[in-house]
């Protein structure tokens, strides 16, 4: 299903190239645009004051998954033979414990095939698909030993707005802790701990969830997926659903950290529309006819035109205020993309 979201342009400056702290800024002291949702009335602040647009009792969920340096470099081996010294393989979703999907650029290999990423590390091809770019690759290494070696040779992915290869430590939320993300789950960058902390003094619930992203960009336009075709792996651990499920009943607000939460949170519900704690994959496509169940409430960043990430935006306000928002804040000079600046729909 193709996206109705408007498209828009924005020149190339608000572009965010580099980490705010490489300019001067906190993490938590970016541009925060609050959007009314009902009425497209627009705030404006900074991050660090996003306490004095939440209320007692309303509960932040955000995701917890870690940020791994995807991006791995290989020799490509079939049958004893060198077939290439310098393949760039991008890692796209965890499959288990020993099996990746992965993106292999520029490059036909086959079922059999070795890649060698290092003398500890190599995977082989174990499978194709000729309606998705992906390879599934089998690793000779499974769970903390084989991620330990991807921290060792990986890369984070970096996109072509970004023209410095910053460490993968200003591609992490303060509060990661399990690693699986591809790509950052970067609504929840702009926190730090001592905001965190002070939201929590004034009454404002945290609680956590675990989406790992998967590859987004395929660096081939032949390839395209619909919304629905993306699935992420996601756990919605049983505190976090009795949390969200108390905050309802008390009339509280559940305010999502990122369409990451906005997935794993619309996933994991009942038949009556209650949270409950599960684990597995969604594909859930959030749009504007969409009927959210248990999100009140978005922080997210600024998203391009005719993203399902931006479409996602309008299960939450009607599209032409989401656009009027959206052209004030080119005008104001707010910044895109994950090291960017920040926008509350509520």
């Amino acid at each position: 299903m193709e996206s109705t979201t408007q498209s828009f342009d924005f020149p190339n400056v608000l572009n965010a190239t580099m980490p705010p702290e490489r300019r001067g800024v906190r993490r938590d002291h970016v541009k925060l645009m609050v959007l009314d949702k009902k009425t497209g009335e627009t705030k404006h602040s900074t991050f660090n004051h996003l306490k004095q647009f939440l209320q007692k009792g309303d509960l932040l969920v955000l995701n917890s998954s870690r940020t791994i340096p995807a991006i791995l470099k290989a020799s490509l081996w079939r049958k004893g033979l060198l077939l290439s010294d310098q393949l760039e393989v991008r890692l796209a979703h965890r499959q288990n414990e020993q099996e990746w999907e992965a993106l292999l650029l520029e490059s036909n290999a086959e079922m059999g095939d070795v890649l060698q990423f290092s003398a500890l590390l190599s995977a082989e091809v174990a499978g194709s698909s000729i309606t998705n770019p992906f390879n599934t690759l089998h690793f000779n290494l499974k769970g903390a030993a084989l991620i330990e070696q991807i921290y060792l040779l990986g890369q984070p992915v970096r996109y072509e707005y970004i023209d410095v290869p910053w460490a993968l430590d200003y591609y992490q939320t303060v509060f990661a802790s399990d690693p699986g993300s591809v790509e950052m789950p970067s609504a929840g960058r702009a926190f730090s701990w001592e905001l965190l902390f002070d939201l929590q003094r004034t009454g404002i619930q945290i609680a956590y969830i675990q989406l790992h992203t998967g590859l987004s960009y395929f660096m081939d336009d032949k390839w395209h997926q619909e919304p629905f075709h993306n699935y992420e792996q996601y756990n919605m651990p049983v505190e976090t659903a009795e949390l969200v499920r108390k905050t309802k009943a008390a009339g509280g607000r559940i305010i999502a950290v990122g369409t990451t939460v906005v997935r794993t949170l619309e996933t994991a519900i009942d038949p009556a529309g209650g949270s409950v704690a599960q684990a597995g994959w969604t594909n859930l496509y959030v749009h504007d006819r969409f009927p959210l169940q248990i999100v009140d409430g978005l922080i997210t960043g600024f998203h391009e035109p005719k993203t399902s990430h931006l479409q996602l935006l309008t299960a939450f306000v009607q599209q032409d205020l989401l656009m009027n928002g959206y052209h004030e804040a080119i005008e104001m000079g707010y910044y895109w993309h994950e090291f960017g600046d920040m926008n509350l729909i509520i």
